[in-house]
């Protein structure tokens, strides 16, 4: 009878204390907290922007067979850029620092033959997922 008495006194003794803080003051701090979380987010794009390069580009294979990717292009001075990935089966390759710019691209199949052919403007970053068709 004693421990289910105290049992019933611990269970309804947080219930009936009041809160430590009020509800506007941790709605403020957390709208504090989302306001320097933006600051962040707004300080990392701005710099991306102005940037000539891409950090990374990626390709993800969901096909049977291995493939390869090359792209073909320019960058500002007039220098040919040329990246070639194999990507194995259900694998990921990634080019980094890829100059910004439009680019030539080429899917070769494991047994040479071209699955697709095209052009891309690579302005940020991306990933290409290639898939049975």
């Amino acid at each position: 009878m004693k421990l289910k008495k105290l049992l019933a006194i611990i269970l309804l003794l947080p219930i009936m204390s009041f809160a430590q803080s009020d509800l506007d003051k941790v709605l403020k701090g957390g709208e504090l907290l989302l306001g320097g979380i933006n600051i962040f987010k707004v300080t990392k794009s701005d710099g991306k922007k102005d940037s000539k390069l891409i950090e990374s580009f990626c390709v993800k294979n969901k096909r049977t067979d291995r493939i390869t990717f090359r792209i073909v292009g320019k960058n500002e001075e007039g220098d040919e850029v040329k990246k070639e990935l194999v990507v194995p089966k259900d694998g990921k390759e990634c080019v980094f620092e890829l100059p910004k710019g439009i680019y030539t691209y080429e899917i070769v199949l494991a047994n040479k033959e071209i699955l697709k052919k095209g052009e891309y403007k690579f302005e940020e970053e991306v990933i290409i997922t290639v898939r049975d068709e």
